[in-house]
């Protein structure tokens, strides 16, 4: 009896173990599959990339079964300091380098992940309706456009890219001196947009690309690309990424399929 006993405890003790060897195992699968599965991609791009980001992502969650990318748009600043705050984004693409070097400087990216994804070009534009005509040439007397009640529309000129990029390029022609007190600057570089757009503002500093958002407003002139730096947006994974489709999503968006959509919302791909 005592023997009997003995068997029976030793083969339940030796099936506690097997079971909780199973768990563990089990457990450590679920683990590591919480990573990569059920779980959305999250993006976070510049505000001047959402209609084209929307259709990659579109076409991007189409392509792969299971596949579910979520995007956050802001300006490229806004964004940059969320991740610095610890937002969980899984990638970044920003309008301007300067952003990117920070998060780089601040080891909040992976730097073998960064590549440069599209360029753009700089516009002033005016409302459809407008009869407005510029020439972006040196010492242009933008104010006499503009009316002595007006305001020239553009993104915050210390920290969006847009607003960076056209603060140079006014400064290059020679009237940024001129136009303090006379721009209205927006939170990104839609908000600008959305001022020349509704008839609030009569032009308007904004990327090509969103010139082709917006059917409500019209290219008066492009910037000399010498009057500012090469617009650029890099791409890259953040540091704290932890869902494998990030590099996935990365070469997707060099891909041909994502180049036409970038193509076709008035982006220049640079990225091979």
């Amino acid at each position: 009896m005592h023997i009997h006993e003995g068997i029976v405890r030793r083969g339940l003790l030796a099936l506690a173990v097997v079971a909780l060897a199973a768990a563990g195992l089990a457990q450590s699968a679920w683990a590591e599959g919480a990573k990569t599965q059920d779980k959305p991609l999250i993006v976070f791009a510049a505000a001047s990339l959402k209609n084209a980001m929307d259709g990659v992502a579109q076409a991007y969650d189409k392509s792969h079964d299971g596949a579910d990318v979520k995007v956050s748009y802001a300006g490229s600043s806004t964004l940059a300091r969320q991740i610095e705050a610890g937002a969980p984004a899984d990638v970044y693409v920003s309008a301007n380098q300067q952003w990117m070097n920070k998060l780089a400087a601040d080891g909040l990216i992976d730097k073998s992940s960064r590549y440069n994804l599209l360029g753009n070009s700089l516009v002033l534009v005016a409302p459809k309706s407008s009869d407005v005509q510029v020439t972006l040439k040196k010492h242009v007397d933008l104010l006499a456009k503009l009316g002595k009640s007006n305001y020239l529309a553009m993104a915050n000129t210390d920290a969006v890219p847009a607003g960076i990029y056209g603060k140079h390029a006014l400064q290059w022609l020679g009237v940024w001196s001129r136009m303090q007190g006379h721009i209205a600057q927006g939170d990104d570089v839609r908000a600008a947009l959305a001022l020349v757009s509704r008839g609030e503002s009569p032009l308007g500093v904004v990327y090509a690309s969103d010139a082709v958002a917006d059917k409500g407003v019209r290219v008066v002139d492009t910037f000399p690309p010498a009057s500012h730096k090469p617009i650029i947006y890099p791409a890259a994974a953040t540091a704290d990424s932890h869902n494998s489709q990030d590099a996935d999503f990365l070469a997707f968006l060099k891909s041909d399929t994502a180049a036409t959509i970038f193509k076709r919302w008035g982006f220049k791909v640079v990225a091979g």
